[in-house]
C-alpha cells in the first residue's frame, strides 16, 4: 500500500465527549513524544460555533495540567476550527479550502450514525475524497447486517477499503495487540492452542456504569450490539485464528475473519440453550445504591444490560471448545479478562491431592496483566506424600514494562491511521461476518419471545447465566 504520513487531520465532531475524552489527550500525546509528523496540521470541525482561538482554548482544557507549556502552546499551534452543519452540503465547501494538501489527508469521523451519509457526500462532492485522503470510522457502523451494508456502501463508493480505517478501540490496547506476540512468539503455547489441550475459554467484559446520560442510544443497542458485536468477537477472533503468514494487515485480517466465519450459529433452536439476556434492577455497586435501568432511562424497556453466550468455533482447532462470553452494565467490577482453560493432566500420580488444571488469565481492564496458574510442590517435609500447591506466574505488564508510560488505545490507532497502517483496523468482511452471527441470535431471541431477566446491579446477570456454565461443569472465573 505504501502510504505515506499525512499533512492534514481533519476531525469531525471535535467539540464532542469521544474528542475531548480521547482523541486530543492522544495527539497531544504522540505531539509531546515527537511521534507527530512536524508538519501535521489538525483541523477540527463541529455544528458550534467556534473561531480557531476559542476552539484552541477548547482544546486546551482537556490537556494534563502538569503538561509541559511549551508543548501545550506547539500543540495548540497545530489546531484549527472550521464550523460546519454536515447536514448542509454547502458547508463543505468551506472546510475544503481550509485543506491545502489533499494529497495527504486524514479524517476521523466520530458523528452521529444519521449524519454519515450526508457527512461522506459532502466530502466527496468538495474534493475530499481523493487518492491521498483515508477515512477512519467510528463505531456503531449500523445495528444490523443491512443497515451495516448501507453505511459500507456509503463509505466504499468514496473510499476505497484499503483507505477505510474501522476503529475498535480495543484493538488499540497493549495487551490485546500482546495476544498476537504471545501466541506467536513463544513455542510454549501454540503447541497447546487447539482442543486437544484447551477445555474452554471465558472473556468476560464488565462495567459498574449504567447509561451515563447515553440512554437513548444505548437502549436502541443492547449488550449484544454494543459490545458483543464488535469488542468481544475481536477478541475470539484475535484467540482463535490460525498463525498468519505475516504481519501484514491482509494476512492478518484474512485469518481472523476465517474464525469469525465459523461461528457456529447460535440461531431459534439453539438460542435457549446458548445464550442468556439480562437487564439490572436497583441493586448496589461498592456499597453505594443505585437505580435500576429502567429508572436510568425513565421508561419501561426490555433491552439487554447483560448478555451471555455459549459460542463454538466450527473449525479444526476448536471443535468442541466453548467459548463463553458475558457483558454487561452495572457489574460488579470494571473488568475485562480472558481465561485460557487448559485440560487437565490425563493422569495424577498425586493419589488424593486435588490438581489444578492450568489457566491462563488475561487483563485488559483495568489493568493489563497476564497470569499462568501452575501446580508446585508445597515447602515441606511431605511426610505425607507430596503436598501440592497453585501458584500463579505473574507476566505483569506494568512491572516488566515500568519504563513505558501507559497508552490510551486511541494514540496508537491515531498513530497508525496518520502513518497508514491498517492491521489494527477492521475490515468489512469481517464486520459483516460480525452482524451476521449476531442478527441470528436477535432474531432468535425474537422468534422465542426471549425477555431479558431481571438481576440486581452489582451482579454478573441473572442466574440462567450462571446455569448456562454449571450445566457443563464449569465456573465463571470470578
Amino acid at each position: 500500500m505504501g502510504m505515506s504520513a499525512c499533512t492534514h487531520l481533519l476531525l469531525f465532531g471535535a467539540t464532542g465527549d469521544l474528542a475531548r475524552r480521547m482523541l486530543l489527550p492522544s495527539l497531544f500525546a504522540l505531539d509531546t513524544e515527537g511521534l507527530l509528523p512536524q508538519c501535521l496540521r489538525i483541523i477540527a470541525t463541529a455544528r458550534s460555533a467556534h473561531d480557531d482561538a476559542s476552539f484552541q482554548a477548547l482544546a486546551a482544557d482537556t490537556l494534563p495540567e502538569a503538561a509541559d507549556p511549551q508543548a501545550r502552546s506547539r500543540f495548540l499551534a497545530r489546531l484549527s476550527y472550521v464550523a460546519l452543519d454536515a447536514s448542509d452540503q454547502q458547508g463543505f465547501a468551506a472546510l475544503a479550502e481550509a485543506v491545502p494538501d489533499r494529497g495527504n489527508l486524514a479524517i476521523f469521523l466520530s458523528t452521529a450514525p444519521a449524519l454519515f451519509g450526508a457527512t461522506i457526500a459532502g466530502l466527496a462532492s468538495a474534493g475530499l475524497a481523493g487518492p491521498g485522503a483515508r477515512l477512519a470510522l467510528e463505531k456503531p457502523l449500523g445495528d444490523s447486517l443491512a443497515a451495516s451494508r448501507t453505511i459500507n456502501d456509503a463509505v466504499a463508493a468514496a473510499y476505497p477499503e484499503d483507505r477505510t480505517f474501522r476503529i475498535d478501540h480495543y484493538l488499540g490496547k497493549e495487551t490485546v495487540q500482546n495476544l498476537m506476540g504471545f501466541r506467536f512468539a513463544n513455542t510454549l503455547f501454540e503447541p497447546l492452542w487447539n482442543a486437544a489441550h484447551i477445555a474452554h475459554v471465558q472473556i468476560s467484559i464488565g462495567e459498574t456504569v449504567g447509561l451515563e446520560g447515553r440512554g437513548d442510544y444505548y437502549d436502541g443497542m443492547g449488550a449484544l450490539r454494543d459490545m458483543v458485536q464488535n469488542h468481544m468477537l475481536q477478541l475470539v477472533a484475535l484467540l482463535a485464528m490460525e498463525p498468519p503468514a505475516r504481519l501484514d494487515p491482509a494476512s492478518v485480517r484474512d485469518e481472523k475473519v476465517k474464525v469469525l466465519r465459523s461461528l457456529r450459529p447460535i440461531d431459534a433452536a439453539s438460542v435457549e440453550a446458548c445464550s442468556v439476556r439480562g437487564q439490572y434492577t436497583a441493586g448496589a455497586i461498592d456499597g453505594v445504591a443505585v437505580p435500576g435501568y429502567t429508572a436510568d432511562l425513565g421508561r419501561a424497556s426490555d433491552t439487554e444490560t447483560f448478555v451471555a453466550l455459549k459460542a463454538y468455533v466450527d473449525n479444526w482447532r476448536w471443535k468442541g471448545v466453548p467459548f463463553y462470553l458475558r457483558t454487561g452494565k452495572r457489574a460488579p467490577e470494571r473488568l475485562s479478562e480472558i481465561i485460557v482453560q487448559f485440560r487437565a493432566v490425563p493422569h495424577s500420580i498425586f493419589g488424593a491431592a486435588p490438581l489444578a488444571a492450568n489457566k491462563l488469565v488475561i487483563t485488559l481492564q483495568p489493568d493489563e496483566n497476564i497470569r499462568l496458574s501452575m501446580m508446585a510442590k508445597a515447602p515441606g517435609l511431605d511426610q505425607d506424600g507430596l503436598k501440592l500447591r497453585e501458584l500463579p506466574l505473574d507476566i505483569g505488564l506494568p512491572n516488566a514494562f515500568a519504563e513505558s508510560r501507559r497508552r490510551i488505545a486511541y494514540e496508537r490507532l491515531l498513530l497508525d491511521l496518520i502513518e497508514g497502517r491498517q492491521t489494527l483496523f477492521v475490515r468489512r468482511d469481517e464486520v459483516e461476518a460480525q452482524w451476521q452471527w449476531i442478527d441470528a441470535i436477535r432474531a432468535g431471541w425474537a422468534a422465542r419471545g426471549m425477555a431479558a431477566r431481571p438481576h440486581s446491579a452489582g451482579t454478573w446477570g441473572p442466574s440462567a447465566a450462571i446455569a448456562l456454565t454449571e450445566r457443563d461443569d464449569v465456573t465463571w472465573h470470578d
